[in-house]
């Protein structure tokens, strides 16, 4: 069973990606922002919601996983009443706006990745364990860097 321990809130993880063409240092990224509003993940990269940290701690104080049914249960705190909170894959691709379903695979051939990475204008060698923003062509490098950025989360375990 997993449990999420000592969770600490910075304010510069899990935050949105501003991606406002008007502004002054975004008008040289206006090809690259076209491209990142055709993503799927858009959404899950620019919306921005609300949440109190104390929100934030109290869920992952109370999170676990469970492996046999693949969720994360947690309780909140509702009105002073405890009320239990179960997080699954397809409410995730529901709130998310994701386009494909929990039948899509995770996971892909090796080939296929290296296929890709050729195919996203990468330069640097396909066969080494790690791939190197560096090597990427300017979009996906914005794309990667908006990926970590906003994903970005320490002290999960």
């Amino acid at each position: 069973m997993f449990q999420a321990l000592n969770v600490e809130f910075d304010p510069s993880h899990n935050i949105c990606c501003v991606y406002y063409e008007t502004l002054p240092k975004m008008v040289v990224f206006k090809d690259i922002l076209e491209f990142m509003k055709r993503l799927p993940i858009q959404k899950a990269l620019t919306n921005q919601y609300s949440v109190f940290r104390s929100h934030i701690a109290y869920f992952w104080k109370n999170a676990q996983y469970d492996e046999v049914n693949d969720v994360i249960n947690s309780k909140v705190s509702l009105n002073g009443e405890d009320k239990d909170i179960i997080i699954i894959e397809q409410l995730i691709r529901e709130v998310l706006d994701f386009p494909d379903d929990e039948n899509f695979p995770t996971g892909f051939p090796e080939r296929m990745v290296k296929g890709c990475m050729l195919r996203m204008g990468y330069t640097g060698p396909l066969n080494n364990a790690n791939y190197l923003k560096a090597c990427f062509t300017k979009p996906y490098k914005f794309f990667i860097h908006s990926v970590v950025h906003a994903q970005s989360q320490e002290g999960w375990l």
